[in-house]
């Protein structure tokens, strides 16, 4: 009996290997929360296409992520809604300069309640608080500091304590929504997801940088195929009509150049 146990779990074990079900291959990205939606659906349709592979995003701030991935947080592809975010990763020697690329990009607006008339930057003097991305992290808010820059009022805002920092984008836009803010600094793919907000103005491009996102692959994820093949497909044109589809400008270099 023995004898026949010893024979048999051998077989048992090899036929389990036949039986279970393989373990899909993870692709873990890092982010930026304003195109969380879009992405979603992008790697809804990537997983549907390729059953084998489960992708598992972290949204935030393009700074915390990028701050994250030096201090250890596991990711295979990061996309900033801020260059310097990933110039930031290939000094560091976490990404290679060789896999990045422009994803997209995307407008800056002004959005609050309808009853609110800006007409030009220089009108949001007469608001008491306006809700930006912290500068510091948040590409977003580094943007609306560029454009209140330019316009001469950015000053006068912030020694008035008129700005309220939110952590990313998307809780600038919550604040916009709930009243806690008469107006906040968001993407126009943002806006069109709001509740309770409309655009209320478009910032003109000329006064901050344009506002680009930025692919790249970091070391770990250069290596693995399932990253390498979920990078090829976020250039492809299922994803390119997902990203236009939430409001995106796929129009444009993508070659990564600035």
């Amino acid at each position: 009996m023995k004898n026949k146990m010893v024979i048999l779990l051998p077989l048992i074990g090899l036929c389990l290997l036949f039986v279970l079900p393989a373990r899909a291959e993870e692709v873990r990205i890092s982010i930026a929360a304003s195109l969380k939606d879009a992405v979603n659906e992008i790697t809804a349709a990537f997983v549907k296409s390729n059953p084998g592979f489960s992708i598992v995003p972290n949204f935030g701030s393009s700074g915390s992520l990028a701050k994250q991935i030096v201090q250890g947080a596991p990711a295979d592809l990061f996309i900033s809604a801020n260059p310097d975010w990933i110039e930031y990763l290939v000094k560091e020697g976490k990404i290679s300069q060789d896999t990045v690329r422009i994803f997209t990009h995307n407008i800056l607006v002004f959005v609050g309640p309808k009853t609110t008339e800006i007409s030009s930057l220089a009108d949001l003097a007469r608001l008491q608080r306006i809700a930006i991305g912290s500068p510091k992290s948040v590409p977003a808010g580094q943007y609306a500091e560029q454009a209140m820059q330019a316009a001469g009022i950015y000053v006068e805002l912030a020694a008035s304590n008129k700005l309220v920092m939110a952590k990313d984008v998307r809780e600038a836009l919550l604040y916009a929504d709930r009243r806690e803010v008469e107006g906040a600094f968001v993407y126009r793919t943002d806006a069109l997801l709001a509740q309770n907000s409309t655009i209320l103005y478009s910032v003109p491009a000329g006064m901050h940088d344009r506002v680009s996102y930025l692919l790249g692959l970091t070391r770990e994820g250069e290596q693995k195929k399932a990253a390498r093949d979920f990078d090829a497909f976020l250039a492809g044109p299922e994803a390119l009509r997902i990203l236009e589809k939430y409001g995106f400008d796929i129009g444009g270099d993508t070659t990564g150049n600035k």
